[in-house]
């Protein structure tokens, strides 16, 4: 049994409020247990320099930041430069949900998408990023009408949950306790039609076999399957 009562194969209690923030295009308020983002997906009529002036595409881009109170002890404030761990979950979310953007629809356009972790007990990263596809397609549904886009811009859906091996037995959605215990951490992110978009597997001790690896990526897909059915029922409710 777990230390909170769910079975291997079951997520954590997931909560979403949306919208969350006025400002924002998109805006989510998400929580995973103890886990709780704040994401939002803002739009810029502009590109970044480097696609140049005949680059009719679009952008998409992320950024992801640990609060200080969100840790205990108290993680210190990223001001002039952000640490290593927090440049890659932050390029995973980017590469991750340009992997379901139509860069041609959007045009000339940006959507920045900044993942605000305000509590974190574990699965920081693939909470952030599920939650930041809610803010985007908010954002996104916002430009349809616009002149200019004749398509949907989102191709698909994604989202993302940890895996990991305790005790030679594989649990989804791991907490704090249970990835700092695992002998294989994973972080796996799929589209909603199934097909993956990244999987980050570690040996934390003990080398893991091929049919450990089969196991995990089953339960993941299972987990990711009930999270596309959240996005989309949380996405099937009007905002105003």
């Amino acid at each position: 049994m777990r230390i909170d009562g769910r079975a291997k194969d079951q997520l954590r209690p997931i909560t979403i409020q949306r919208p969350f923030t006025s400002a924002a295009a998109g805006s989510v308020l998400i929580s995973a247990g103890e886990t709780t983002v704040l994401c939002t997906a803002s739009l810029d009529l502009s590109v970044p320099p480097w696609k140049g002036q005949d680059d009719q595409t679009g952008w998409v881009t992320a950024e992801y930041n640990m609060l200080p109170g969100s840790t205990s002890p108290r993680k210190r404030r990223e001001r002039s430069k952000v640490d290593g761990r927090t440049s890659e979950i932050q390029r995973l979310i980017g590469r991750s949900l340009r992997a379901i953007v139509d860069m041609e629809a959007l045009g000339r356009r940006s959507i920045l998408v900044d993942c605000d972790v305000i509590k974190a007990d574990g699965g920081t990263r693939t909470l952030s990023l599920t939650g930041a596809y809610i803010a985007l397609a908010d954002a996104a549904s916002k430009l349809v009408p616009a002149e200019g886009i004749d398509r949907p811009i989102l191709k698909d859906s994604v989202a993302a949950i940890s895996v990991g091996v305790i005790g030679g037995e594989v649990y989804l959605d791991l907490n704090y306790h249970e990835d700092f215990a695992a002998d294989v951490d994973m972080n796996v992110v799929i589209t909603g039609s199934g097909e993956f978009v990244e999987v980050q597997g570690t040996a934390e001790g003990l080398a893991f076999s091929r049919e450990l690896l089969d196991q995990q990526l089953d339960m993941a897909t299972k987990g990711i399957q009930e999270l596309t059915r959240i996005q989309n029922e949380t996405l099937a409710t009007p905002v105003d």
